[in-house]
């Protein structure tokens, strides 16, 4: 009976490492979301799914560039994979977009005081440039065509604070490590899914391309301070806009993004992250070429309300900032914000476009009673 009992507690102890390796090659296999929801089904999968091996693998599925060892090595030291998913997967929300009051704007920007439209300068010194980094990753119909990081932020030292007072901007195709020029060409053809196009005629016609493009390209920007071991994606899952054969017939602009607070840093008190991703059709079908798109612009840049480019000093503060804030897995959720920030902003611009109307009707009475009086001189 003893001997019985021993078997079996000898048998129950030898499967458990044999099901813990089970598990976790079941678990291997998951995305993040699946992932962390079977960690709640179980005592044996909650312990399991907290290896941090298992998020690096799912981080390095979802974006290629955490595959990097100095990527790597970055996010250990910030926390570690399962905290980098846990931030950088939700979509940031912003649920405090201002209602309209034109008497909130009146001011804009002449009247703000130099302490309102630079910043709070002790808070910008604890700021550093360096301590950002941009993990960006481009896919086209869940196949990875791009995918880059960037330490720091360009041009944000010396020229006698230049970048401070200059219109934000990180067009990120302009500052690649590579000296190969072709080496770092981003392009898209009929291999990776496009559709053929015969002639520019033709996609003027039918917008084929255009539909392909739009709907199969997906952008993620990962912003990370290493200072604050923080990191958000201020990027959409899908493009929130974008406009076809701009600025020339061959050049297709798609545009993703997020709403930010900026609560204590501008008057407006939220603005929005741009990030323009643009396409050339470089090649057509015919001559045994296949249609061919070349990335030419990846770039991103804060907007306020009345679409003003937010400059070098207050764009750090914001995206600081932009890195604690509320997110949310619910894509209704991303997009009711965006939309809220786009009814407010369009308020704005009906509202000052009626005050100009008034203005430019009084300037036009103004003159003709000026005409007026000076023709009743004369006569």
């Amino acid at each position: 009976m003893i001997t019985g009992l021993a078997m079996s507690v000898a048998q129950v102890d030898s499967m458990a490492p044999l099901s813990s390796d089970i598990f976790y090659d079941i678990l291997r296999r998951l995305d993040g979301l699946t992932l962390a929801s079977a960690a709640c089904t179980c005592a044996a999968f909650c312990s399991i799914s907290r290896e941090e091996r298992l998020w690096e693998n799912v981080c390095s599925s979802m974006w290629p560039s955490t595959n990097r060892e100095d990527v790597k090595s970055l996010i250990s030291s910030i926390g570690g994979f399962r905290k980098f998913y846990a931030d950088c997967f939700p979509l940031i929300v912003n649920k405090e977009v201002p209602e309209f009051q034109w008497n909130d704007y009146l001011g804009y920007p002449e009247e703000w005081s130099e302490a309102e439209y630079y910043g709070d300068m002790d808070e910008f010194g604890s700021i550093s440039p360096s301590d950002f980094v941009s993990i960006v990753d481009i896919r086209y119909k869940d196949k990875t065509i791009c995918s880059k990081v960037l330490w720091g932020i360009p041009n944000a030292n010396g020229f006698n604070g230049w970048f401070d007072n200059c219109p934000f901007r990180i067009d990120l195709l302009t500052y690649s490590p590579s000296d190969d020029h072709h080496e770092d060409e981003v392009t898209l053809s009929v291999s990776d899914g496009l559709p053929p196009i015969s002639s520019m005629q033709r996609e003027r016609k039918d917008g084929k391309l255009w539909c392909e493009l739009r709907d199969g390209i997906r952008l993620s920007w990962i912003v990370l301070n290493r200072k604050i071991k923080q990191a958000a994606n201020l990027s959409s899952w899908s493009p929130l806009g974008g406009q076809r054969h701009w600025p020339t017939d061959k050049d297709f602009l798609i545009r993703f993004g997020s709403v930010i607070p900026a609560k204590d840093i501008l008057p407006c008190r939220v603005v929005e992250c741009i990030l323009v991703m643009k396409f050339r059709v470089i090649h057509t079908e015919g001559d045994g070429v296949q249609t061919t798109l070349k990335l030419t612009e990846l770039s991103m840049q804060l907007e306020d309300m009345e679409g003003a480019h937010v400059n070098g000093r207050n764009s750090l503060l914001i995206l600081k900032e932009a890195l604690s804030c509320h997110r949310s897995k619910n894509y209704g959720e991303f997009l009711e914000s965006c939309n809220l920030y786009s009814k407010v902003q369009n308020e704005l611009k009906e509202e000052k476009m009626r005050i100009e109307s008034r203005l430019d009707r009084l300037c036009i009475l103004s003159g003709i009673a000026a005409f007026i009086t000076f023709c009743y001189y004369i006569l």
